[in-house]
């Protein structure tokens, strides 16, 4: 986390952050991980370390919740420690920051393309080059497994 926090809001540089959903506690599902996903409004961070161990994520600037359309602000943004922090910041191109359903949970769009996707178990997802982050491959493969998955919230 210490590494992110130039590339946080500054509001929020100072704030303490606190571990609202893992895994390894929590278990692996898309709703739990909505059901503890910290008050309305609240930022969060999603951090995702896959099974060829490479950590990536997410940083929203509104809690992850169910929506039935796109929603976020301009400071969202993807990253990934590969090894070192690469962050991709929204371009601009389209408002398609973040989505989720029972089923599928999305950040970044465009062209049918999404930045970072997860499915409904957790385990399993992918990420692609997109228009609103002009991001890289987050993972090393388009498609992923996941090994751990957090989302930290403000305390």
């Amino acid at each position: 986390l210490p590494q992110l926090g130039p590339h946080l809001p500054p509001r929020l540089t100072q704030q303490p952050w606190r571990l609202l959903y893992c895994t390894g506690r929590d278990g692996f599902s898309l709703r739990t991980l909505y059901r503890c996903g910290g008050q309305p409004g609240c930022p969060a961070l999603l951090l995702i370390r896959d099974t060829e161990a490479q950590a990536f994520g997410a940083f929203c600037a509104s809690t992850i919740r169910c929506s039935n359309s796109f929603y976020g602000t301009g400071e969202t943004f993807l990253f990934s420690f590969s090894p070192e922090l690469k962050v991709f910041r929204w371009t601009g191109r389209n408002n398609f920051f973040m989505k989720g359903d029972v089923d599928l949970l999305m950040f970044g769009g465009g062209s049918g393309r999404f930045g970072l996707w997860l499915d409904g178990d957790l385990h399993h997802g992918g990420s692609h080059p997109c228009e609103t982050f002009d991001n890289e491959t987050l993972s090393a493969r388009e498609e992923f497994c996941v090994q751990d998955l957090e989302v930290w919230g403000l305390a």
